[in-house]
């Protein structure tokens, strides 16, 4: 039986195997025993990409008969599962300091808008009072 190729992946097209093959993965084994820093390298790549690239390679080479897999070590794997759950919280928190900034920001502006509409009204009063009852201003 002939050795799997790249475009046997899901979602590896002539187009990506391309560019694996130019970043140094020509081969399925190649995948699987590659580290997800070096295949988020690869243009179109994130990290959860290259997770996935690198288990169905793992998976294909798993299903034929008599083949070692090269697999990288069991602790670069979890240092890279570690890594991709770090990175997820970190987007998480800038989205959620993205929103507390804007929320502050809200909150400022009706305050501005309230003072402004209360500076507003407070100055009418004082023109209805600085006038008398015919429409002319009161002589001090």
């Amino acid at each position: 039986m002939s050795q799997p190729q790249l475009t046997d992946l899901p979602t590896v097209g002539e187009h990506t195997a391309q560019a694996l093959a130019e970043h140094g993965f020509h081969s399925v084994a190649d995948l699987a025993a590659a580290t997800i820093e070096k295949l988020s390298a690869v243009p179109g790549f994130s990290d959860a990409r290259a997770v996935a690239i690198r288990q169905a390679a793992v998976q294909l080479l798993e299903q034929q008969p008599g083949a070692e897999t090269p697999t990288p070590k069991e602790t670069s794997i979890k240092k890279d599962e570690k890594k991709m759950k770090k990175d997820e919280t970190k987007k998480k928190d800038k989205k959620d300091k993205k929103k507390d900034k804007k929320k502050k920001a809200d909150k400022k502006d009706k305050k501005d808008k309230k003072k402004k509409a209360d500076k507003k009204g407070k100055k009418k009063k004082a023109d209805k009072k600085g006038k008398k009852k015919d429409g002319k201003k009161k002589k001090k």
